[in-house]
C-alpha cells in the first residue's frame, strides 16, 4: 500500500494519509492499548448519516443532494486518516475520540470521495478503529492482522446496526478506499457472498487496494457500466509508471471495462480539487495497465508541479464525475429490473 505522495499533490487533490511515520531510532512493538469500542445507535459515531449535516452533503457548484429522495444506500468504508506521529505510548488503533484524526476523516474522504454518492443514495458512513498507517509498514503478518481485525469488527457492528435498524430492504452500494477497501472486502464475503443480501447489491467501489478477479466465487468484477451486482477496483498512477506487481483486476473509470485500451481525455467527465467549486472535466485520460490505471499527468494550474507518480490520493477525486454517474446508472440498471 505505497501511500507516500508530495505535499502539493494533498493540496490539490484533498484527501491523502500522511506519510507513514518511520520513526527513528525507535522499534515499534505490538502492545495490547485498545481504544473504547463505538455504539452504534450513537449518531456521533458516524462520520455520515442521511439525517446529519456532514461533509458527505456537500456537492460542487451545478450538483445537487438527493439523499432525502434517493432510492438506494451506500455503505462507505473511509480510508486511512489516522497517521500522526505518536510518542512512547503507541496506539495500532485509532481513537474514536481523536478530534483530529475525525476531522481529517471528515475534511477529506467524507468530503471528496463519499459525497460522490449523494447524488444517488443515502450514505452511511462509519467511524472505526482504523489501523494505523504504520500497521501496513511496520508490523508482522500476524500482528498486522490483529490490528486490522480489530478495525473490522468495528465495521461489521456498523452494517450489522444499518441493516437491523436502517436498511428497511433497501438495495445497497458497498463503497471503500484504500484501507476500507480492505474491510469492504469482507463485508461482501461475509453479507453478501452466496446469502440473500446479494440479490439487494446494486454494486461495491473497491479501488485503492489490490483486489483480485478470484476474490469471490460468485460476486464478479463489473463488465461494463450498469451491470449490476459486481464490482469495480482501479489503483492511479502517472502513465508509463511500473511501481511493482500489482496482481488484481482493474477497471478504467472513463470507460467502466477491464480491457488495455486508451480512453482519450473528451471522455473524462470530470475531476474535484479541494476548493470543491467547480468540476474539471476533460483533464484525465486513462488505459488500464497490468493491474493498475494510467493516466497521464492530469492538467489543472499549478500541475505541472507534481512530480510524485503515485496518485492513490486521487482514486476518487480525479474521476468524481465519472463516479457519480456510473452510480446514477446502476441504481438506475437496478430498479429497471423491477426490483
Amino acid at each position: 500500500m505505497q501511500v507516500r505522495v508530495s505535499n502539493f499533490l494533498i493540496l490539490w487533490l484533498g484527501f491523502a494519509a500522511a506519510p507513514a511515520i518511520a520513526q527513528s531510532g525507535k522499534t515499534l512493538v505490538f502492545g495490547k492499548r485498545i481504544p473504547a469500542a463505538p455504539q452504534y445507535s450513537n449518531d456521533t459515531f458516524w462520520a455520515s448519516l442521511p439525517w446529519k449535516t456532514d461533509p458527505a452533503d456537500k456537492t460542487p457548484a451545478g450538483l445537487h443532494d438527493s439523499q432525502a429522495s434517493a432510492r438506494a444506500d451506500v455503505f462507505f468504508i473511509h480510508p486511512t486518516s489516522f497517521s500522526k506521529k505518536q510518542g512512547d505510548s503507541f496506539y495500532w488503533n485509532a481513537s474514536l475520540d481523536d478530534e483530529a484524526v475525525n476531522k481529517n476523516t471528515d475534511n477529506r474522504s467524507i468530503r471528496y470521495q463519499a459525497s460522490v454518492f449523494n447524488g444517488s443514495a443515502r450514505i452511511f458512513a462509519p467511524r472505526y478503529r482504523q489501523a494505523h498507517l504504520d500497521a501496513f509498514y511496520f508490523l508482522q503478518p500476524a500482528e498486522k492482522q490483529q490490528v486490522l481485525n480489530l478495525a473490522y469488527n468495528d465495521v461489521k457492528a456498523a452494517f450489522e446496526y444499518y441493516l437491523l435498524h436502517h436498511n428497511q430492504g433497501r438495495p445497497i452500494i458497498i463503497a471503500s478506499h484504500s484501507q476500507g477497501t480492505v474491510h469492504a472486502h469482507r463485508i461482501l464475503q461475509d453479507f453478501f457472498e452466496g446469502k440473500p443480501l446479494q440479490a439487494k447489491l446494486i454494486a461495491a467501489y473497491l479501488p485503492g487496494m489490490p483486489v483480485p478477479a478470484d476474490s469471490f466465487s460468485l460476486i464478479k468484477p463489473c463488465d461494463t457500466a450498469a451491470q449490476c451486482g459486481c464490482w469495480y477496483s482501479w489503483r492511479t498512477f502517472r502513465y508509463g509508471y511500473e511501481p511493482y506487481k500489482w496482481d488484481a483486476v482493474c477497471h478504467n473509470p472513463l470507460s467502466w471495462t477491464m480491457d488495455n485500451l486508451y480512453y482519450p481525455k473528451k471522455l473524462h467527465k470530470g475531476a474535484v480539487l479541494t476548493d470543491f467549486k467547480k468540476i474539471r472535466q476533460g483533464i484525465c485520460d486513462g488505459q488500464v495497465h497490468e493491474g493498475i490505471l494510467w493516466i497521464h499527468r492530469p492538467k489543472f494550474p499549478g500541475s505541472r508541479l507534481i512530480k510524485n507518480p503515485n496518485y492513490h490520493i486521487g482514486d476518487y477525486n480525479l474521476f468524481y464525475m465519472d463516479i457519480r454517474e456510473n452510480v446514477r446508472k446502476q441504481v438506475e440498471s437496478y430498479f429497471s429490473r423491477g426490483e
